[in-house]
């Protein structure tokens, strides 16, 4: 096998890639290919820490018996407009969506849900589920934290890691002029997938998001690799701080699932906990004045003169639309550490050596 090289690769041919290797790995076809092209969707909109490089961890998972293939969502209590759904380890893509399913029918009726889900394994992009809110016709507030084998992330005011990237979102239907309002973002300064990504392509990281294990901040991502390891700081000193802790007390203890304790800590294993709000924008009547009214506000804001080196302003959601459409037409950036661990995650589920061959020669690049 020829040296890797860093490559761009059609959504088409990586989607496939994805459900050989999950699907080899899980033994399930059908939420191998569901999966798959969830994550292909958050390499899309520019997400590539919670896409295909997240594939070597499910393989573990699934190896080690975390995360079960077939697992469905099971609803554990029914209160009218309140669920608390269990996971049961499946596929975070495949039980989050069951159990959002299930909450956006109960808002039809109560114009208002609330849906706790616990023990999932990784939910891929928190937004997803915000966003599957939104259209159909709900604002969604979501609250989430992340059971996995260490902490990474340091408390405001601390030297070492004490939970993860527990991240927030919230989604607002597309209006006449707007599409869909879409903030999702990791309550650390970045994820821990960027960290990873940064690594595997030799780069640094933004000043001010990693210290390393004496507290010092550093740009060097590989301090989050070693052992001991460094920590990711929280955006914004304490008040992203405040939202990773909410992350794990609505997400976590409200569920049952549990905040980030140490004795909840499982190698090979990332569980997610989440908190989804939905509401009927129109349960009062004025869904077609707050629409007017968000279409005035956007049209107010980014009309602000852009800042030197700025093209325009943007509302959250845009810089994903805008990298869609690039990627879309021109392929996804695969950097060389990335198809390097997805190589060896195929090999070990016995993914065809011409199919493993292909990828690795570039054969894959859009046409």
């Amino acid at each position: 096998m020829e040296s890797l090289k860093h490559m761009k690769i059609s959504a088409h041919h990586l989607t496939d890639l994805a459900t050989s290797i999950l699907s080899h790995a899980s033994g399930n076809a059908d939420a191998a290919r569901k999966v798959a092209k969830r994550l292909v969707s958050a390499n899309l909109t520019g997400h590539d820490s919670h896409g295909v490089g997240m594939i070597p961890a499910y393989v573990e998972g699934i190896l080690a018996k975390q995360l079960i293939p077939d697992a469905q969502a099971k609803v554990v209590q029914d209160k009218g407009p309140f669920l608390l759904v269990d996971g049961q380890q499946g596929f975070g893509h495949i039980v989050a969506e069951q159990a959002m399913e299930m909450a956006i029918e109960r808002a039809r009726t109560s114009h208002f849900a609330v849906l706790s889900l616990r023990n999932s394994f990784h939910l891929g992009r928190l937004g997803d589920w915000g966003a599957m809110a939104a259209e159909a016709g709900f604002i969604c507030i979501l609250y989430a934290n992340v059971q996995s084998e260490r902490p990474i992330v340091a408390p405001f005011g601390g030297s070492d890691s004490r939970f993860v990237t527990n991240p927030y979102c919230t989604a607002i239907p597309a209006t006449a002029k707007n599409p869909m309002f879409l903030l999702d973002m990791a309550t650390s300064t970045i994820a821990m997938g960027k960290a990873r990504v940064a690594d595997l392509s030799g780069n640094s990281v933004p000043e001010g998001s990693v210290i390393d294990v004496d507290g010092n901040p550093t740009t060097d991502p590989s301090v989050m690799f070693e052992e001991p390891s460094g920590s990711l700081t929280t955006f914004g000193a304490h008040k992203g701080f405040g939202l990773a802790l909410l992350g794990d007390i609505l997400g976590g203890s409200f569920s049952g699932g549990g905040a980030y304790l140490p004795e909840r800590a499982v190698p090979s294993r990332i569980f997610n906990n989440m908190m989804a709000i939905l509401i009927d924008p129109n349960v009062f009547g004025l869904a077609d004045a707050f629409g007017v009214d968000m279409d005035k506000y956007a049209d107010w804001v980014k009309a602000s003169p852009p800042a030197p080196g700025v093209q325009a302003v943007q509302l959250p959601g845009d810089p994903e639309r805008r990298c869609a459409k690039d990627r879309q037409a021109n392929g996804i950036f695969v950097d060389a550490g990335t198809q390097a661990q997805l190589i060896e995650a195929a090999t070990s589920v016995g993914v065809p050596q011409v199919d493993i061959d292909a990828f690795a020669s570039g054969a894959l690049l859009p046409s």
